[in-house]
C-alpha cells in the first residue's frame, strides 16, 4: 500500500494547485470550479470520517466533487473532530450516487490516494491508510442493546489491514469490504459493533485487495460480548489477547544503510530493518527534490521502487518506521540519487487479468526459440570449448525480437500463454538458460534489442490477447552473488599462469554480458570480482595460500579462488553455507543446490526485500504471473508469510484485485517419484505448498521453518488437509474453497513423471488430486527443459501415437496444458536434455529452433493461420501441429474442459470422465473418453453432441455409451454443446 501526501512549498496557492493538476496530484477538473456544499439540494448523503491517526495536520479538509459533478473550490470544505483518531464531515450529493475525493492540511500537505483520488459511496464512509470502508467508527452503543467486540489475528496472513464484513443476525449485511478494524496489539485487530437487538453476528474477514477469510465458505458466527477469531477458531467471551500487553509508547528505531540508485526516471530505495518492541509495520518514506515538491510514501517492505520522475534531477530521501500503535521513529540519515533521461520503452503494461486455467501455455528457452536480432548474439567463454562454435551457435541466440516475430506462430498453435525462461541479468560462463542471476533488478541485454525490450515483448503479447509467464528464480543467485546484495571476491593471481583467466579490471567498464571488455577486445567480464591483494573484511579461510593441488593444465590452486558454499567467501546472514546432503531432508531449504547456484538464506529481511523488490519491477511491467524455480527449496513459511503476499500486495496496488486474484504463480517443487507424496516427505511434495499454515510458529521466519518442519513431518501423510475443489459432487458443480489457499499453485510433477503412458499418468494425476487445493490451476506436462517422464533425461520419445495420445488427455482432464517448445513437431525427441559446456547444444534437447520457424507466419485467431510461407509453413503442416490446433479449438468452445470440476463415478472406461462448470450463465457439463471406449451411467438426461465428430446423442436412462475412439483421439460429448468443432485431423476425427 502506498500513500502519497505533496506538499507544494513556497508558491502561491493558486501556482501550486495549477501544477498539482498538471502532475496528476489532483485527478479534477480546472481549480476554479466550485461546489457550494451548502446549496446543494437535498438527496443523498455521505459522512466521510477520515483517520487522523498518522496524520499531524493541524487542519482537515475534503475536497470533493458529486460523481458528474464540479469540484469544490480548493481546498474544499473544513472537517471537523469525530471521535479520538478520526475526522468528519456530511456533504449533500443531490442525485448523485457517489463521490471522488482528496484530503488536504490546507497548505499544500495532500493524500490523493497516489494520484487516483478515492471513490466513494454514499451513508457512512471511511478512509484509513488508502482503505476505504462503510461505517461509522465512532458510533456507539445507546446502552438499550447488544454490542460486540472481536478480535481477529493476522499474524500468519501476513496482511497489512484487517476488515470485518458482517451481518446482525435480522439485519443487513455492510458494504464491501466492511468495516476498517483497529490494530489492538502485535498480530491482533479488534472492532467494536454494535448489534442493537441482535444477540449474534455472522462475519467473514479481508485484507480491503481481495483475499478473504470466510471460514471456508460457511463464515464466522460471532455472538455479543467478547471473541477472539484465530486460525478458524471462534472463542466466545475471550480473554483480551493484548491484555498483558502494556500500551505501546516506544517508536522504532530509525532506519540505517539507506541506499538510493537510480534507473532513468525511477529510484530503487533500501534499507536495513527497524527494530521495535512490538515490530515495524511499515515504513514511510520521503522525497524532497523535483518539482512536485516534498511526497511522502508509505511502504510495507525494505524497498521501494519510486517511479515516474523528473528527468536529470536530484532528489533526496529520508526513511522513517512505523510500529503498529502508530509511533514514528526518528529520520533516517538522508540519501539522494539524480535521475537520468527517460527510457525510450513504451509505458509500463498491465496484466490480463483472466483466470489462467483458460490459457494452454508454450515454454520457450528464449535464447534458443528464435533468432531476431543477431547482434545480441553471444557465445561466452564457452563457445569453443562447448561445441556450439563449430555449428555457428552461440548459446544467446534467440531474444525478445525473434519471440515477438513469432508470437503469431504460437497463437497459430492455439496457445494464449507463453512461459519464457528467467529474464534477469546471467553471470556465468554457460547462463544462456538464464536460472544464474546476478542482477536482478536488470533484464539481460543479450536477449533485448533497439524496438524489443522486455517491455516491448509484453506488450506485443498483450495486443495478441497472450500472455506473459516468467520464469523467477528466489532461491538462489549465480555463483558470484547478487549485485546490489552482495559479490564475493575471489583469489587471483594474473602471473604467467592465470592471466588468461583472470580479467584486469577496467575502470568505468561494468559487466552486463552484452558488451566486450574494451582493452582485451574479446572478453565480456571485468577483474571486479578478482583481487590478489586480500579485500577488507574478508572472511574466506587461508586467502591466497596454495591449496597443494594443481589444475588440469598443471597451475598451482589457491585457497579462495572459487566461489563455494564452504570457503567462507559468502556472508551467513544472506548465504547459506553448506551443500545439500538429504534432498528429501531439512538441509535441501539450507544448502546449496550446485556450485553456480549460491544459495539465498530467504529468512533473512533484507535477502525477501532485495527479491521482493526486484520483482516488483517486473510485476510493475505488466506480467502476468510468475513460474517458480526451486520453489521446494524455500520453505512453504516464507512463502506464505513473505512472497507470496508480497506478489498479491503488489499487483492489487498496482492493476488492482482482480489481476491480483488471476496473476497466475505455479511453483516448481521436483519431486521424482511415482508417490501420492514424495518418499513419505510433505515438506518436500508439490501439494504441500498448495495450503496455507494451519497452525502459528514463531515470529522469527528461521525458527518458523524448521518449526514447521519438524511439525508436518510428525503430522505425516495420513494427516494433511485434503480439498474437494477438483471434484464434482455427482454431477454438480459446486463452488471451491480457497480460504485456506496459499496462492502458491505446482506443475503437476507426478503426472509429468508418468507420462511414459497416458493412462499410467491419468491414473496417478487423479490419484492425488484431493491433497492438493485445487487441483483444476495444476500445470501438465510431458517434459520440459530438464527432464522428461520417469526422470528421462532426454526429450520424450514415445513416437506421435502416444505423443497424440498424451496430448488429447492434457488438453481435457483438470489443469492447465502446457507444450515444451518444438514437441509439436517431435523436435530433437531422443536427445539428452542438457549437457552443459560438453556437447554442443545443437545436438541436445535445447537445440536452437529458429531454422524451423523461417519464413512468415500470420495468425487470425488462436489455432487459425491466415498466411504462412518458407519453413514455417512446413512446420504448421506437421501432424501433431494440426493436433494441438484443434485440441486448442475443442478446448476453448468447451468451458468444462478449461474451469470444470470433474468425477469417474459411475463410469466404467479407462481413460473417462466427467467434467461441469456452473458460473453466472454458463453451464458445461461434457464427457470424455482418451483411446478407448466408455459408458457413462447416472448423468443428467438431454441432447449431447460431440465436439470431435459431431455426433449427437439423446440421453433419456442417465446412460450414454461411447466407442473406443482410437489411439490418440477421443470424444467430447457436451450437454447441449455447439457440436463439431473444428476440421477432421490425423487423429481426430
Amino acid at each position: 500500500m502506498r500513500r502519497t501526501r505533496t506538499r507544494l512549498r513556497g508558491r502561491p496557492l493558486a501556482v501550486a494547485v495549477a501544477a498539482g493538476a498538471v502532475m496528476g496530484l489532483l485527478s479534477a477538473p480546472s481549480p476554479a470550479a466550485t461546489t457550494d456544499p451548502e446549496a446543494s439540494s437535498a438527496g443523498n448523503t455521505a459522512t466521510v470520517y477520515y483517520s487522523t491517526t498518522t496524520k499531524n495536520w493541524d487542519r482537515y479538509h475534503l475536497h470533493y466533487a458529486p460523481d458528474g459533478g464540479p469540484w469544490t473550490t480548493v481546498p474544499g470544505v473544513a472537517m471537523e473532530a469525530a471521535c479520538t483518531g478520526w475526522v468528519k464531515r456530511t456533504v449533500d450529493l443531490g442525485t448523485a450516487e457517489g463521490l471522488q475525493a482528496t484530503f488536504t492540511d490546507g497548505s499544500g500537505t495532500w493524500d490523493n490516494n497516489s494520484g487516483r483520488d478515492y471513490a466513494l459511496g454514499t451513508g457512512a464512509i471511511t478512509v484509513k491508510d488508502g482503505f476505504v470502508a462503510h461505517s461509522d467508527p465512532c458510533a456507539a452503543s445507546d446502552g438499550d442493546g447488544n454490542s460486540a467486540t472481536v478480535y481477529y489475528s493476522t499474524r500468519t496472513l501476513g496482511w497489512t489491514t484487517a476488515n470485518i464484513h458482517y451481518q446482525p443476525a435480522g439485519g443487513a449485511w455492510t458494504t464491501v469490504p466492511g468495516v476498517g478494524m483497529r490494530p489492538a496489539c502485535t498480530g491482533w485487530w479488534k472492532q467494536d459493533l454494535d448489534l442493537g437487538a441482535a444477540t449474534v453476528l455472522t462475519a467473514a474477514f479481508n485484507n480491503g485487495n481481495g483475499v478473504w477469510d470466510n471460514n471456508g465458505g460457511a463464515d464466522y458466527t460471532i455472538p455479543a460480548g467478547v471473541t477472539t477469531v484465530a486460525e478458524r477458531e471462534v472463542t466466545r467471551d475471550a480473554d483480551d489477547p493484548c491484555a498483558d500487553q502494556a500500551p505501546d509508547t516506544r517508536a522504532p528505531t530509525a532506519p540505517t544503510g539507506v541506499t538510493a540508485r537510480a534507473d532513468g526516471v525511477s529510484v530503487v530505495l533500501t534499507w536495513e530493518p527497524s527494530t521495535d518492541d512490538t515490530g515495524v509495520t511499515a515504513y514511510q518514506v520521503t522525497r524532497t527534490g523535483g518539482t512536485e515538491g516534498d511526497v511522502v510514501s508509505d511502504v510495507g517492505s525494505t524497498v521501494f521502487s519510486d517511479t515516474g520522475l523528473e528527468e536529470n534531477t536530484a532528489y533526496t530521501y529520508t526513511v522513517r518506521a512505523v510500529d503498529a500503535a502508530g509511533n514514528l521513529s526518528a529520520a533516517s540519515a538522508s540519501v539522494t540519487a539524480t535521475t537520468g533521461a527517460k527510457p525510450s520503452t513504451p509505458a509500463p503494461g498491465t496484466p490480463l487479468g483472466t483466470d489462467p486455467r483458460k490459457d494452454p501455455i508454450y515454454f520457450v528457452l528464449t535464447a534458443r526459440f528464435h533468432d531476431g536480432d543477431p547482434a545480441n548474439n553471444r557465445g561466452g567463454s564457452q563457445h569453443v570449448k562447448s561445441g556450439n562454435a563449430a555449428n555457428d551457435d552461440p548459446m544467446f541466440r534467440g531474444d525478445f525480437k525473434g519471440l515477438i516475430q513469432k508470437l503469431d506462430y504460437i497463437k497459430a498453435l492455439g496457445f494464449s500463454a507463453v512461459w519464457i525462461t528467467p529474464v534477469v541479468l546471467n553471470r556465468s560462463d554457460y547462463d544462456y538458460h538464464g536460472y544464474h542471476g546476478w542482477d536482478f533488478y536488470k533484464v539481460d541485454p543479450r536477449l533485448e534489442s533497439a524496438g524489443a525490450s522486455y517491455q516491448d515483448l509484453i506488450d506485443a503479447a498483450h495486443a495478441k490477447s497472450m500472455k506473459i509467464y516468467q520464469d523467477v528464480v528466489y532461491n538462489h543467485s549465480s555463483r558470484w552473488g547478487a549485485k546490489g546484495l552482495f559479490t564475493p571476491t575471489v583469489y587471483g593471481v594474473r602471473d604467467a599462469q592465470w592471466s588468461w583467466y583472470y580479467d584486469e579490471k577496467q575502470p568505468g567498464f561494468e559487466y552486463d554480458g552484452l558488451t566486450v571488455e574494451p582493452k582485451s577486445g574479446k572478453s565480456y567480464y571485468n577483474g571486479d570480482l578478482w583481487s590478489t591483494a586480500e579485500p577488507s573484511g574478508n572472511t574466506c579461510v587461508n586467502w591466497g595460500v596454495p591449496t597443494g593441488g594443481r589444475s588440469p593444465e598443471g597451475y598451482t590452486l589457491y585457497n579462495c579462488q572459487w566461489p563455494s558454499p564452504t570457503s567462507g567467501m559468502f556472508p551467513k546472514a544472506l548465504y547459506h553455507q553448506c551443500w545439500i546432503g538429504n534432498w528429501e531432508g531439512e538441509d535441501s531449504r539450507s544448502c546449496w543446490l550446485h556450485e553456480d547456484l549460491a544459495d539465498f538464506d530467504t529468512e533473512n529481511a533484507q535477502v525477501q526485500n532485495y527479491l521482493i523488490g526486484a520483482y516488483d519491477k517486473y510485476i510493475d511491467m505488466g506480467v502476468d504471473g510468475f513460474r517458480v524455480d526451486t520453489a521446494v527449496h524455500i520453505p512453504r513459511t516464507t512463502w506464505n508469510r513473505r512472497f507470496l503476499p508480497a506478489i498479491q500486495e503488489r499487483v492489487a496496488q498496482r492493476h488492482g484485485p482482480e489481476a491480483a486474484k488471476n496473476f497466475f504463480v505455479f511453483g516448481e517443487v521436483a519431486a521424482f517419484v511415482n508417490d501420492k507424496w514424495n518418499r513419505g516427505s510433505v515438506n518436500h511434495s508439490a501439494q504441500f505448498y498448495t495450503w496455507k499454515e494451519r497452525k502459528e510458529y514463531s515470529a522469527d521466519d528461521r525458527r518458523a521453518a524448521l518449526e514447521m518442519y519438524d511439525y508436518e513431518q510428525q503430522r505425516g501423510t495420513g494427516d494433511q488437509p485434503t480439498s474437494t475443489n477438483a471434484f464434482l459432487d455427482g454431477n454438480s458443480y459446486h463452488a471451491p474453497d480457497h480460504s485456506r489457499a496459499s496462492g502458491m499453485n505446482v506443475i503437476d510433477m507426478r503426472m509429468h513423471m508418468n507420462f511414459g503412458d497416458a493412462s499410467n499418468a491419468f491414473h496417478n494425476g487423479r490419484d492425488s488430486d484431493d491433497s492438493y487445493n485445487d487441483a483444476t490451476y495444476n500445470v501438465v506436462y510431458v517434459d520440459s527443459h530438464d527432464y522428461g517422464p520417469d526422470k528421462s533425461s532426454e526429450r520424450y520419445t514415445g513416437g506421435t501415437d502416444a505423443w497424440a495420445e498424451n496430448m488429447s488427455l492434457m488438453w481435457t482432464f483438470r489443469g492447465i496444458p502446457t507444450l515444451y517448445y518444438g514437441s509439436e513437431i517431435e523436435f530433437q525427441k531422443g536427445k539428452k536434455i542438457d549437457c552443459g559446456p560438453s556437447c554442443p547444444l545443437a545436438t541436445t534437447g535445447r537445440a536452437y529452433y529458429g531454422d524451423h520457424l523461417a519464413g512468415d507466419v500470420k495468425a487470425s485467431g488462436f489455432s487459425q493461420v491466415e498466411s504462412a510461407s518458407g519453413a514455417v509453413a512446413t512446420t504448421l503442416q506437421q501432424p501433431l501441429v494440426k493436433h494441438v490446433q484443434r485440441l486448442n479449438q475443442i478446448r476453448r468452445a468447451v468451458p468444462a474442459l478449461q474451469t470444470g470440476q470433474y468425477s469417474t463415478a459411475g463410469i466404467s472406461g479407462d481413460m473417462a470422465f466427467k467434467r461441469r462448470y456452473t458460473a453466472g450463465g454458463t453451464d458445461s457439463f461434457a464427457l470424455v473418453t482418451v483411446s478407448g471406449g466408455a459408458t457413462f451411467t447416472g448423468v443428467p438426461n438431454g441432447t449431447y453432441r460431440d465436439a470431435v465428430t459431431g455426433d449427437t446423442r439423446t440421453v433419456t436412462t442417465g446412460t450414454l455409451t461411447v466407442a473406443a475412439p482410437g489411439k490418440g483421439n477421443l470424444r467430447v460429448y457436451a450437454l447441449d454443446g455447439p457440436g463439431k468443432i473444428g476440421a477432421d485431423g490425423p487423429y481426430l476425427r
